[in-house]
């Protein structure tokens, strides 16, 4: 049950390389290209998806619903052929399919660009000027296929156990190499290793039942495996299908137990108008990353009519309902007249999908208490954030309606409630926060230093004799261990952040 995986170029020796040395050990071979042809014909459209891969703007739930079962079709064929016996995989980065095993061999294999290019001349009866622009075009792409599949850099060594130039070394001699290594105890499965393969491969299995069940197929799930023991989770919006999922897992080999609930960790973000937000929405997919989050985002339009909602919701309710056909990419339809707020909301909604945080989105409008009806009270929000709302109102008014409406929403959901503001300075580190550290650091240091610096000026001072000069001496005490312990207090709460410790 052991396992290697060749990291390599379409266009290098790596290929001939990973077939020598699975001769060599005697591993079964399994390269890139098989598996993608295995996935094809499991119905997952590779190309659309890789298309998308590589032009992160394209990116929508469908395709991240196509992502999740390629991924999960891709892991539980390297987990099945590993558990059946040694296998070695040749790609790109098939490790980072197999987290938690740790006994996996990870080969790296270069060569100069020289090399490949003329490689690609060769093959291809191209120009040198030619080649070498194929060869730059194909690795940006699968750097960043990695970064958008893996969120982890192609280029980094630290990747690898082992980086192999095969400019001035032979494939064979190469793989006669690499088998001595292949056979330290490192590289040997052990019980515990062989265990995570198996709770990876019922994991990817359920998943995919999932993915192929018709009624399933447009939600999103998060599913884990322990001993038979299976964790499926899924989000707020996907609730009305939650009661399917036992008929789909449950007849599956090696389901022992299954636990479906609701994802537990949530950001709710209301606001009236989502344009000109790319900052604050970084943010708070930053927020979202830093504690596993789902944000769910919801237009609140105080008076609008219910069709135009209902034609708003049926737009921006999106990615889960469409079809699967055309594999992800939709093709160009009749545009639906939306307002600019509408398509604000539905831009910062691809905007989360594209970071993987999307946890649905809809508009609600009417009175404060529709709002407050609306909000799932079965959902686990860890914090609600409230922009601008009431925007026609006066800046009092404005107030006074957020903190009443603040107020109800943190009593239906029992979750805390912060403003926009708020949330920045309390819980996000940035340029501001980045000012305020340095300039409380120096301030504190200078006051430190000046205490040692001046320490007998200092206690005479405060010995001097007196009820007029003792009273003077303790306010002058109390004013400086204030100031100190407000530099002090608010530098350590920005290092404290910076460290994601809030």
């Amino acid at each position: 049950m052991n396992i290697i995986c060749i990291s390599r170029g379409s266009e290098s020796k790596g290929k001939g390389f990973a077939v020598k040395l699975a001769q060599k050990l005697g591993y079964e071979a399994l390269c890139r290209e098989d598996l993608v042809e295995a996935a094809i014909k499991e119905g997952i459209t590779v190309g659309r998806l890789e298309t998308a891969m590589l032009k992160p703007q394209l990116i929508n739930e469908t395709l991240l619903l196509e992502k999740e079962h390629y991924q999960a079709f891709a892991t539980a064929t390297i987990c099945e052929r590993a558990l059946a016996g040694n296998i070695l995989y040749h790609g790109r980065t098939g490790h980072l399919l197999l987290p938690g095993v740790t006994h996996v061999m990870k080969i790296r294999v270069v060569e100069s660009q020289e090399a490949v290019i003329d490689a690609v001349m060769a093959r291809m009866n191209v120009s040198w000027a030619k080649a070498k622009r194929y060869v730059e075009d194909v690795e940006e792409d699968v750097h960043r296929w990695v970064k958008t599949y893996y969120n982890a850099d192609w280029n980094l060594l630290t990747h690898f156990n082992v980086v192999l130039n095969l400019d001035e070394m032979s494939v064979s001699n190469a793989a006669t190499a690499m088998c001595s290594m292949a056979a330290l105890p490192e590289f040997q499965s052990t019980p515990a290793t062989r265990k995570v393969l198996a709770d990876l491969l019922l994991a990817s299995r359920v998943r995919i039942a999932l993915a192929r069940n018709e009624r399933t197929s447009k939600s999103r799930f998060h599913v884990t495996a322990d001993q038979g023991v299976v964790s499926v989770s899924y989000q707020p919006q996907d609730e009305k299908v939650a009661d399917l999922v036992p008929g789909v897992v449950s007849t599956l080999e090696g389901v022992s137990e299954l636990h479906c609930t609701m994802a537990s960790s949530y950001i709710l973000w209301i606001q009236e108008r989502f344009e000109d937000c790319t900052e604050t929405c970084d943010q708070v997919m930053g927020l979202a990353r830093r504690y596993n989050a789902a944000v769910e985002l919801v237009r609140y339009v105080p008076g609008q009519d219910a069709e135009t909602i209902a034609q708003a919701n049926a737009v921006d309710a999106g990615a889960p309902g469409r079809s699967r056909e055309n594999g992800g990419i939709e093709d160009d339809v009749a545009e639906v007249t939306r307002s600019e707020e509408d398509v604000s909301l539905r831009r910062a909604y691809d905007r989360l999908v594209q970071g993987g945080v999307a946890g649905g989105s809809k508009v609600v409008s009417g009175p404060t208490g529709h709002l407050v009806d609306s909000l799932n009270a079965r959902v686990s929000y860890f914090i609600v954030v409230v922009g601008e709302l009431f925007m026609d109102k006066g800046h009092a008014a404005r107030v006074r309606m957020t903190r009443e409406l603040s107020g109800a929403i943190s009593e239906r959901l029992r979750a805390p409630v912060v403003g926009m503001d708020e949330l920045k300075k309390t819980m996000m580190f940035g340029p501001r926060q980045a000012m305020q550290l340095v300039v409380t650091m120096l301030l504190s240091a200078v006051l430190f230093l000046a205490t040692f610096v001046f320490q007998i000026p200092i206690l005479e001072f405060l010995r001097e004799e007196g009820m007029a000069h003792r009273a003077m001496a303790a306010a002058a005490l109390a004013v400086l261990v204030s100031v100190f312990a407000y530099l002090y207090g608010t530098f350590a709460h920005n290092v404290l952040k910076l460290v994601k410790m809030e």
